[in-house]
């Protein structure tokens, strides 16, 4: 009978998996939830996150190119797509739990301003502090959702969401902290194999890289094409955390890593990426006039709050917090193209005909 698919299900995670794998039947909510038939909790929080309005919004916001006319340069929502089947890649060579990771994965970008991170800076700039996607993507599933009352994810799938960050220099830099669970571990470097390759791919697309551009220290290592980057990066974290799927002893610092060579390979490739794409190339030549739509549509709805959508304005005056708040959860939840729609109906004039 049908009741018996989750127990079946939960019974194969204590059986299988390793022993230092995340277990469903552990997680916990906030708040107390009759259990699913057939479905395992982080099942559960994976199709909340895959059934939200800002998950599908991913697909209209930028990841590096902004409104790029070519139908193959990545989104938001492809970026999110590559990073959880790499990351459910590892988990599988781990015996961890690959339901948690693509939990993790499928959430820990909706918080993303529209235009990329260009967006995540203007709206920095027009606010006058740090706006964060990965503390956005953490409210929007605690708070925002559900008019208010937010998906009631696990804590381990919301923490895994929130730490998933890192710094400019390292891809295991601890800026935002370390998880809790190794599958939100595999998060946090999943998401740099899959931007820092896919992004190579799409600034070759642009033009604005070439292959023998790459640094060749770097690509001696990782391997000189998309394809092999990806392979010599997981098969890595495979092999240098294989303590994680139970065979072998476990380090001191429960903490997934890769090698010293293949972390500097991969560090140096990311840098480069920083100082030839992501900062002062051709790609970013839009990004003062992302700058001006941000700032401005954030002015005009700072003046006029009655233009807000009233779920958003809601939650806000339920959670009593002030107007910037709700400015910016509407600014940053749209998409780029309803930005510039926006932008265009405020402040463009309206032609007429004759």
């Amino acid at each position: 009978m049908h009741q018996h698919i989750r127990q079946r299900l939960e019974a194969y995670e204590e059986g299988y998996l390793s022993p230092h794998a995340a277990k469903s039947a552990a997680a916990t909510r906030d708040r107390c939830e009759e259990e699913s038939p057939v479905r395992t909790r982080f099942q559960r929080d994976r199709d909340r996150i895959l059934h939200s309005k800002p998950f599908r919004r991913l697909k209209h916001k930028t990841q590096v190119f902004i409104a790029p006319l070519g139908d193959h340069y990545r989104t938001r929502l492809t970026h999110t797509l590559e990073v959880t089947q790499i990351a459910r890649t590892v988990a599988r060579g781990l015996r961890l739990n690959e339901d948690l990771v693509e939990a993790i994965g499928l959430g820990h970008d909706i918080g993303h301003a529209p235009f990329g991170h260009a967006g995540e800076t203007a709206l920095s700039h027009a606010i006058g502090d740090s706006f964060r996607h990965n503390e956005q993507s953490r409210r929007i599933v605690e708070v925002l959702e559900k008019n208010g009352a937010g998906l009631n994810l696990t804590y381990v799938v919301r923490e895994g969401i929130y730490m998933h960050s890192k710094g400019r220099r390292d891809i295991s830099a601890k800026a935002w902290g370390v998880a809790s669970t190794l599958e939100g571990q595999i998060i946090k470097v999943a998401d740099s194999v899959a931007y820092i390759n896919h992004d190579i791919d799409d600034a070759m697309r642009a033009g604005i890289l070439r292959a023998d551009d790459l640094p060749k220290d770097a690509i001696a290592v990782l391997g000189d094409s998309h394809a092999a980057r990806i392979d010599t990066m997981v098969t890595d974290l495979i092999d240098q955390n294989w303590w994680a799927s139970g065979d072998g002893v476990a380090p001191t610092e429960f903490e997934l890593t890769m090698s010293p060579v293949i972390l500097k390979a991969t560090n140096t490739l990311r840098e480069y990426m920083y100082q030839h794409v992501y900062l002062g190339s051709a790609a970013k030549t839009e990004d003062h006039k992302v700058e001006l739509i941000i700032d401005l549509l954030y002015k005009h709805f700072m003046n006029h709050p009655e233009q807000i959508p009233a779920d958003i304005m809601a939650i806000n005056r339920k959670l009593d917090e002030p107007l910037r708040q709700a400015v910016v959860d509407y600014v940053a939840g749209m998409t780029d193209r309803f930005a510039t729609q926006v932008f265009h109906d405020i402040y463009v004039p309206r032609t007429w005909g004759l």
